[in-house]
Formats: C-alpha cells, sequence, structure tokens
C-alpha cells in the first residue's frame, strides 16, 4: 500500500509540473478614501481649529498635565497626528526654545529619511506655519508647526501604527497631509 502511494504521488508530482512558475510581485490593499469633510474644534482648549470629521480627538496619554496636547485618532487608517501646544507669554527665549525644539525633533529622523523639505506659511489668520515633509523609511511622514510668535505656540506630527513600507501608505498620507494644511489654515489661538 505504501509504495502505491509513493508511486503515485511521484506520478503526480511529474506530471503536474509542466508550467513554469513565475514569481508575482507583492501587492497591496486597495484604499478608498473619502472625500475629505471637517469639524470644529471650539470649546476646552486655548486653540480653535477644524479637524478630520475621520479622525476623533483623545487626550495625549504621554503627558497628561498638559491637557491642551491632543492626538487625532484615525482610527480607519492605523494613523494619529499628534498635537501639542505650548503658551509662550511674549517670552522670545522661549519662542526660540519652542521653534527649535520643533526643527530638532524633525532632525534625529535624518538617519533613515531619504529628504526632508520644509516650508514656511502664513495663515489666513497670519500666523506663521513651517511644514516639514519626510520621505523615506521614516516614522513620522509630515510634522508641522503654526504661531503667533508671542503667545502661542501650536505643533503637530503625524505617525502610523504600522511598520509598512511608506510606499504602501503614500495614498493615506497624501490625504492625511491635506487633512493637516486645512488644520493649519483654520487655527485661532484665544487671546
Amino acid at each position: 500500500m505504501r509504495k502505491h502511494f509513493w508511486i503515485g504521488l511521484l506520478f503526480v508530482s511529474l506530471v503536474g509540473c509542466d508550467q513554469t512558475y513565475l514569481p508575482k510581485p507583492p501587492g497591496y490593499n486597495r484604499i478608498d478614501l473619502p472625500e475629505h469633510s471637517f469639524e470644529k474644534l471650539t470649546e476646552g482648549y486655548p486653540y480653535q481649529l477644524d479637524y478630520s470629521s475621520y479622525s476623533s480627538i483623545e487626550p495625549d496619554s504621554f503627558n497628561m498635565a498638559e491637557k491642551a496636547w491632543v492626538n487625532l485618532n484615525y482610527a480607519d487608517f492605523g494613523a494619529k497626528v499628534h498635537l501639542t501646544y505650548k503658551r509662550i507669554d511674549g517670552d522670545q527665549v522661549n519662542f526660540k526654545q519652542l521653534s527649535s525644539d520643533a526643527f530638532r525633533l524633525t532632525s534625529q529622523h535624518q538617519v533613515k529619511a531619504y529628504g526632508i523639505e520644509e516650508a514656511v506659511l502664513l495663515t489666513p489668520q497670519g500666523y506663521t506655519g513651517v511644514v516639514a515633509e519626510l520621505t523615506g523609511e521614516v516614522p513620522t511622514q509630515f510634522q508641522f508647526f503654526v504661531t503667533d510668535s508671542t503667545d502661542n505656540f501650536l505643533r503637530g506630527a503625524l505617525y502610523f501604527n504600522t511598520a509598512m513600507k511608506n510606499d504602501s501608505l503614500s495614498p493615506v498620507i497624501e490625504f492625511i497631509k491635506e487633512d493637516m494644511i486645512h488644520l493649519m489654515n483654520s487655527v485661532k489661538f484665544d487671546d
């Protein structure tokens, strides 16, 4: 009986191998992105802004003492935008330290980044915004800050909960970057 099994297995393996196998390239899941829509964050924080309807506001669990620090959780995309806020109170030394820290945190990714592109913009409310776009296999692909340079400083950074290749995440990264640009342009600090 065993002899017939082995002969049958050998016959099947010889007959079944008449085609050349060609390996397939790795594929990625299809990502359907919704239309951009926004909600207003207006109460309980020293700033107002528009955030994506597809994200939820969560308190930042890293530093619970900072009540104005929040995360925009894009649960469907496995991403979070960490928003940190600091009051400057007219102290130029404090402003220089905060902006220096923002640039330092971005530059720490130079080890793995293929490139870092920075741009300065002026928001409709007259605030200065700085955007840093990072390319490569880095944990954060988009960082920014918005400030009035005298009283308020809001910084944001996009992170994903996965170690996937960033090229497979590029549609989601671009979608959230558009949300963040809208958020930056909608920021209004309470005086």
